[in-house]
């Protein structure tokens, strides 16, 4: 039986594949195997599928032969947008030889593998340019600051109000029927009296959680998406903020709440809090075919993960459509008032006619606002609901919150293993479209999950009862401090963009919801932490140009890590030891914390440390082939003559990744 290191090809070495990664439709790609002649290969062919469509065989032209091994080649046109996956068969006089994906991309020979992916978008998919060297910062409105200093006006439902902002929220663990009905008074002024201090954190791009008038603190139970909530301020308050940021540099995004509203609502009404008659009310309500009700009596209807309060809307129901991605519908109403875009909430759960409708709705108004989904997953090839979805394909999505790569960061803090983190983001540069890539937006911590300082500084469990009250002890706050600008280290050179989550920068921590979305703690910040996010802030401004280029690792060990974009080197060191790489380097910007030194031809990094390098244009270590963990060494050997020999008719990828 053929050994897998008889063959070579790996999808991530541009060598193998060009271009790297997702392809415009319509456009060549060329692939290059190489074959050890000792399997006495007849034919090599490329077996590909569109998902949903027919497969293709195609053959490869040898194109060289040298020793004991032989080239082959095959340059095709991509067809329409859509997922593809590909493998190889190997004809010898012995038998079919069947190839498919190993680790990391690379071949190795085997029955029922699985396939390489292949992502095609549409020639039309354009993003927002500006986004991808800037900063995002994420403001839960209610905790973050009182700006108005005039007393809370009245409400339509029963609200709490918290007297101080170091009061914990009012959530035992053992109320199954919280509805987050306690709220701090945190406001849009309180926003605007701050943008001066996002701007030093080099802050480009603002996003706010839900700010339409809702019952919930958290405002994802839409009571009217025309109306600021009176907690929050006025129409005149937003367009104020969106005015003030944006002579700031500094856009706003919206949170739209799209795939259910609250049951306490204008359009559903269930308790009876607005002169409106609701779907809940009446199958006459202008609002009764939003929703799906299970009994004549509409005391059951169709809700969101089974919450009564969030009944769940028909979002491709005519009226709703219209409602939301009209001429005078939400999405615009918002955009006209300096709104830069949207983040879509639970976008898996919006149908593909919706996600389609309501792009064309925000491009058509501003070709240049941003759409961003909360998808978890690899978002190339998420399922929801039995149903591939073409998010990134050009017609639905820019963008989405990039998940994957914040658990592959912060799982690489917490347990040394570099591997599993390269192996998480190449995955992504080789699924997602460059555009998207651009635009993505990854962040260590959100209103959705644990804060990342108490993810990184508390090794021990913690029940659920006891999270409220907890507290890091010096120690804890220690290593999550340190453990979260290592992270954060990579999350500001990595493709695409960071966000910070409202206090991260601030030292604040927190358990998962609701203990993330404790106030922003104003007169106690840890200064030297924001001094640290100001420094990474202005690095992505003065170094854009880099930034904008893409990335290319150029060292992997067990637990450290090194990559370049543009004249930039970063280099992370989680093992006990210095790491010394052979690459010179012209200064070092920024440390985590521990020393990072330049030399004649080399640079250091001390043990547990992340840093940043400046090197020279001229550098060798611009001129070197990209790094890939997957290459087996020992037979690279007897097959890189081939790939190196440029004087065989070829194109030459002068060692550059297109992300």
């Amino acid at each position: 039986m053929a050994r897998s290191n008889e063959i070579y090809y790996d999808a991530w070495d541009p060598r193998c594949k060009e271009p790297f990664g997702a392809v415009e439709a319509g456009s060549p790609v060329t692939l290059r195997f190489t074959v050890e002649q000792s399997l006495r290969p007849l034919r090599l062919a490329l077996i590909i599928r569109q998902e949903g469509g027919a497969q293709h065989r195609l053959c490869f032209t040898q194109s060289a032969a040298d020793g004991d091994s032989l080239l082959y080649t095959l340059t095709f046109p991509v067809g329409e947008k859509g997922l593809y996956f590909y493998r190889f068969e190997i004809e010898t006089p012995d038998g079919i030889i069947f190839v498919g994906q190993g680790e990391n991309a690379r071949a190795i020979v085997g029955d029922f593998l699985p396939e390489w992916q292949l992502t095609v978008y549409g020639p039309d998919f354009h993003v927002p340019a500006h986004l991808q060297q800037g900063v995002m910062y994420q403001i839960f409105p209610d905790r973050f600051l009182r700006g108005s200093g005039s007393p809370l006006p009245p409400a339509r439902n029963q609200r709490y109000i918290h007297q101080s902002t170091h009061e914990r929220p009012l959530f035992t663990g053992d109320q199954p029927d919280y509805e987050a009905t306690d709220f701090f008074g945190g406001d849009l002024p309180g926003i605007t009296a701050k943008l001066p201090y996002l701007q030093e954190l080099g802050v480009t791009m603002l996003y706010l959680n839900p700010i339409f008038e809702a019952a919930g603190n958290h405002r994802y139970n839409t009571g009217d998406y025309l109306k600021i909530d009176p907690y929050l301020g006025t129409e005149q308050d937003f367009a104020d903020l969106c005015a003030e940021a944006k002579r700031l540099g500094i856009g706003v995004i919206l949170d739209g709440v799209f795939s259910h509203t609250g049951s306490d609502s204008v359009y559903f009404n269930k308790e009876g809090h607005y002169d409106s008659v609701g779907a809940y009310q009446s199958p006459e309500s202008p609002y009764a075919s939003w929703y799906h009700f299970l009994d004549e009596s509409r005391s059951q209807y169709d809700c969101w993960w089974g919450f009564t309060t969030l009944p769940n809307v028909n979002e491709v129901d005519p009226a709703f459509l219209d409602f939301i991605c009209g001429e005078e519908g939400v999405l615009r109403h918002w955009l006209k008032l300096g709104a830069s875009g949207w983040r879509l909430d639970v976008a898996d759960e919006l149908p593909d006619e919706f996600l389609r409708e309501l792009r064309r709705c925000v491009k058509d108004f501003d070709p240049d606002a941003y759409i961003l989904g909360e998808v978890w997953e690899d978002a190339s090839n998420k399922c929801s609901y039995d149903v591939r979805r073409p998010y990134l394909l050009g017609e639905e999505l820019d963008s989405v919150m990039n998940y994957p790569w914040r658990i592959a960061i912060l799982d690489y803090m917490k347990t040394g293993n570099a591997r599993p983190f390269y192996t998480a983001v190449m995955t992504l540069l080789d699924h997602y479209p460059p555009q998207a890539i651009e635009t993505l937006m990854t962040p260590l911590s959100t209103h959705d999950c644990i804060r990342a300082m108490t993810l990184l500084g508390v090794n021990h469990e913690v029940e659920a009862a006891a999270q409220g009250d907890y507290r890091m002890t010096p120690e804890e706050y220690a290593l999550g401090r340190e453990l979260l600008r290592q992270a954060s280290i990579l999350q500001y050179t990595l493709p695409g963009f960071p966000s910070l989550y409202y206090g991260d920068e601030a030292g604040l921590s927190g358990f998962a919801d609701p203990w993330n979305r404790r106030c922003y703690p104003w007169g106690e910040e840890d200064h030297e932490l924001i001094a640290f996010f100001q420094r990474l802030g202005r690095l992505r401004q003065s170094f854009s140009d880099d930034f904008a280029q893409p990335i290319r690792f150029v060292h992997l060990s067990d637990q450290a890590v090194a990559y370049t974009r543009g004249g930039l080197l970063t280099a992370v060191n989680r093992s006990g030891e210095p790491l010394t790489l052979s690459f010179p380097a012209e200064q070092a910007l920024i440390s985590s914390g521990g020393e990072a030194r330049t030399g004649i031809d080399s640079l250091t990094v001390a043990p547990y440390t992340a840093a940043i390098f400046k090197i020279s244009s001229s550098s060798p270590i611009l001129q070197r082939r990209p790094f890939h963990a997957s290459t087996h060494a020992a037979y690279w050997r007897s097959a890189r003559g081939f790939l190196q020999n440029r004087s065989h008719a070829r194109r030459s990828f002068k060692g550059k990744i297109r992300r």
